[in-house]
């Protein structure tokens, strides 16, 4: 319980207030829903507003509920694997993975649109990618990474 109260839990909601923080900043202050796109730092940085309404990629897995208790579901399973496992490096990279998944089901849940905010881009000079992505996104995969290594 140790790890979990010591690492994934304050992790996870610093990595989910980030992600809130990001998307409010740069969906409703900075108007990107009605915008579409600010220039950041072209090419490499943009930001591109893009509602996904599936999982990665925009890949289709049921509606807005389906997805929110996928994400709820998960967030549980790996607090009681940290539980189980009381180790500090696996609590951690969990806690990003919960926290960014929560992020996302927030989304969900919140947004008019039922879906997720992702609005970061980057692309090359010869190169425009079409995917945009968002902070809980890059918190769910430094997690994985983390955990992979760490597992």
């Amino acid at each position: 319980m140790t790890a979990v109260l010591r690492y994934l839990l304050p992790i996870a909601v610093i990595s989910f207030a980030v992600d809130r923080l990001s998307k409010w900043w740069i969906v409703d202050h900075l108007n990107l829903r009605e915008l579409g796109y600010l220039d950041a730092f072209p090419p490499y940085l943009n930001l591109i507003m893009a509602w996904n309404t599936g999982i990665n990629f925009g890949i289709p897995l049921g509606g807005p509920a389906v997805l929110i208790g996928l994400s709820v579901v998960i967030s549980a399973g790996l607090f009681v694997w940290v539980w189980r496992r009381g180790e500090a490096g696996l609590a951690a990279g969990c806690g990003l993975i919960v926290g960014g998944a929560l992020g996302n089901a927030w989304d969900r849940a919140f947004y008019p649109e039922q879906a997720v905010a992702d609005f970061i881009n980057n692309s090359l000079p010869f190169w425009q990618n079409p995917f945009s992505y968002n902070v809980a996104d890059v918190a769910i995969v430094l997690g994985a990474l983390w955990v992979a290594v760490k597992a």
